[in-house]
């Protein structure tokens, strides 16, 4: 069944990325996911390993992490019970560097230091809202839309204002931009940029190795030109405060994508980022 009005493929496309940001943003997923990432593990290792999570809110992840397909349990006995991922899950773990990657130039260094599992936790963020895949794919392929135009596309069954709540929502972002009432809508820089992460997400749902995304018809290809820098907002402050490290130049991230998959969770800090793209 067509959720939008795009073509029957970028429609399914759209669906399924949108199915995967499901799976992985909601709070403490990708962290747990990170935490799997190993030979398969008792319930009390893993808790170990995410010492942050209150009582009860670990078993409640896991379990829905296996219903989605990420994770498996293994009942080696009614006393060894072992968790890991699948296949399936493994194969998603690349799609976070680029994530954090994508950050790191986009998005404007917070007050205080992020490390790279909060920039993926930002990026998700941005990309988990209400209707922000399908937004996002019609202006990459349309390039500039007018808002009942991009109504048609993305709600053909809703009132064609209700496009402007989400669509506000991507500008405060920085990922839309507009030049104002009245005119069409397009990408902003950081919101073109985006082009690896999405591509990668629409590989890795189909199925396909994540190499692909370079050929997605629309997130493979580059911008057409030049466009105005995002506006700048303010991230959440970390949720567990990062280890202090030395400085590093401010061409280099203060974080190696080697890191999204260490024992340790947070990660090191990033080093300071170029001006631009937005964090709220």
């Amino acid at each position: 069944m067509a959720i939008t009005g795009l073509p029957p493929a970028d429609d399914a496309d759209v669906a399924r990325v949108t199915e995967a940001l499901q799976m992985i943003t909601p709070r403490w997923n990708v962290r747990i996911l990170l935490a799997l990432n190993q030979p398969p593990q008792r319930y009390t290792e893993i808790a170990a390993k995410l010492p942050y999570l209150q009582s009860g809110q670990l078993h409640p992840k896991i379990r829905s992490l296996c219903d989605a397909g990420l994770a498996e349990r293994t009942e080696h006995s009614t006393r060894h019970v072992t968790y890991g991922l699948t296949t399936r899950g493994r194969q998603l773990l690349p799609v976070l560097p680029v994530m954090a990657a994508w950050a790191e130039e986009h998005l404007e260094k917070p007050e205080q230091p992020l490390s790279a599992i909060e920039q993926v936790e930002d990026s998700l963020t941005l990309l988990a809202r209400r209707q922000a895949a399908a937004i996002l794919w019609v202006l990459k392929s349309r390039q500039e839309v007018t808002a009942r135009a991009l109504a048609r596309i993305v709600t053909p069954d809703g009132y064609w204002t209700n496009i402007y709540p989400p669509l506000r929502q991507l500008i405060d972002d920085g990922l839309v931009m507009t030049a104002g009432n009245g005119q069409p809508y397009r990408l902003s820089r950081a919101g073109d940029a985006l082009g690896p992460v999405l591509g990668a997400l629409s590989m890795w749902s189909a199925g396909r190795p994540l190499d692909h995304a370079t050929r997605h018809p629309h997130w493979g290809r580059p911008a057409p030109g030049p466009a105005s820098a995002a506006p700048a907002w303010t991230s959440h402050q970390p949720i567990i405060p990062a280890p202090a490290v030395p400085t590093q130049p401010a061409h280099r991230p203060g974080w190696q994508p080697s890191e999204l998959f260490s024992h340790a969770i947070p990660v090191r800090v990033k080093a300071a980022l170029p001006t631009g793209g937005a964090r709220r």
